[in-house]
């Protein structure tokens, strides 16, 4: 019996194991020598535009709207789709779809896209909303001010505390963790536009803030020409458009924003004649295919100017990739305490200042890319706060006189003494 020795590699006997020599200049390549493999190097990771993933449904590149709910609803995309655009309609006298429009906007502004804004001045830019703190955002409120005061407010898992990283059971989507044990850093330190902390693909807003622009920012302030019998309004707008995004780098994205399409008080009156805005539309969704992966654009659109029996905003419709409908609720004494508090089930949850309707949205494949979404086909009502544009399910309120339903103690196991036989 013959013994090895250990770490040595196995070689016939016959042949001798023949080390191969790397080639020189002066001697020929000997093609029956074995080639050494080149040694292994991690490939670098490629270079990812601020603000855009793919896709979970097909892998395409998406940005975010600045409102998470409305991300949500955007054909399964968690996003809109670059190449893309959506049509906010929106009926009566207020402007909800303004602040969605504010919220896409300063969503670029913090990525670093260039925002393109049509027919407002630089006053529009100013208001944009401020980023909320990272310990405000997952906070109680109070920010990181009264978390370093007292107590935390938060609950936490008594048994097994190394499961608090995994976050609460039965959270909704998106919900952010429990953070851990550590102390949270303070909002001087807290700095979401510093470019060596990765950016998130959706911040948080306040209105009640306003937008401190960095240095580096590029809002192009797009104005409409005077009116004129023989000329569009529209040429100029497309023409600086193609101009910037000529220019610009390939991997630069750009957002285009249109408030209150067709207003008059932005618009001269020849802008609703159709030969101009189709003529606009249909130049705005080529514009939109030429740059598949540079080009958004959110326009909004105010119903009680163009209502959707006309043909002209079935056609705007039509040239659009998304179209959604805001119907706020009525603000008036009687029918305010019945209206605008059946959407909220329980008193601790906030009311909705009105429904919204999907009237299109975005099918990019033939096998129907995204059709099925979570809550589609139930009845939709929207809550503008302080913080925060939320799109939810509507609900019925609870029947008058059932108090336990109203103050949410519905859900509440029966006891002995309520079970009657």
């Amino acid at each position: 019996m013959s013994f090895r020795k250990r770490n040595l590699g196995l070689s016939s006997s016959s042949s001798p194991a023949r080390t191969p020599t790397p080639p020189t200049n002066n001697s020929a390549v000997d093609l029956n020598s074995p080639i050494s493999p080149p040694p292994h190097t991690k490939p670098s990771p490629p270079t990812s535009t601020p603000g855009i993933r793919p896709s979970p449904l097909d892998g395409r590149p998406t940005t975010s709207t600045g409102t998470p709910s409305l991300d949500a609803l955007l054909a399964g995309h968690a996003g809109l789709a670059l190449g893309t655009s959506l049509l906010i309609e929106e009926s009566g006298t207020t402007d909800y779809a303004g602040t969605l429009l504010r919220y896409y906007a300063a969503e670029g502004v913090v990525q670093g896209h260039v925002v393109h804004v049509v027919g407002v001045g630089e006053g529009w830019g100013r208001e944009l909303p401020g980023v909320v703190g990272e310990a405000e955002q997952w906070g109680d409120g109070k920010g990181a001010k009264g978390r370093g005061a007292g107590g935390e407010k938060r609950e936490r898992m008594k048994i097994a505390w190394r499961y608090e990283r995994l976050g609460e059971f039965g959270a909704a989507r998106g919900t952010p963790p429990i953070p851990d044990r550590n102390p949270l850093p303070s909002a001087a330190s807290t700095n979401l536009l510093s470019p060596s902390t990765p950016t998130s693909f959706c911040h948080t807003f306040d209105l009640a803030k306003r937008l401190t622009l960095p240095a580096d920012s590029s809002i192009n302030f797009i104005p409409v020409p005077a009116a004129t019998s023989s000329t569009s309004p529209f040429t100029h707008i497309l023409q600086n458009l193609i101009n910037r995004i000529s220019s610009s780098p390939q991997t630069k994205v750009h957002r285009l924003v249109l408030p209150s399409l067709l207003s008059p008080a932005l618009y001269p009156p020849n802008a609703s004649e159709p030969q101009h805005i189709l003529q606009f539309l249909h130049g705005l969704r080529s514009l939109l295919r030429q740059y598949p992966m540079q080009l958004t654009a959110m326009s909004t659109l105010p119903l009680s100017l163009y209502p959707r029996s006309t043909g002209l905003v079935r056609w705007a419709e039509i040239l659009s990739d998304g179209v959604l409908e805001l119907a706020p609720f009525p603000h008036s004494s009687e029918v305010g305490s019945s209206t605008s508090t059946s959407g909220a089930a329980t008193a601790q949850e906030e009311q909705p200042q009105g429904m919204l309707k999907i009237r299109k949205l975005p099918i990019f494949h033939e096998r129907g890319g995204g059709g099925v979404v979570a809550g589609l086909g139930d009845d939709l009502a929207f809550t503008v706060s302080r913080r925060k544009f939320v799109i939810k399910p509507f609900s019925l309120p609870p029947v008058e006189g059932d108090t336990e339903a109203q103050r949410g103690e519905g859900d509440t196991k029966p006891t002995k003494v309520d079970i009657a036989f």
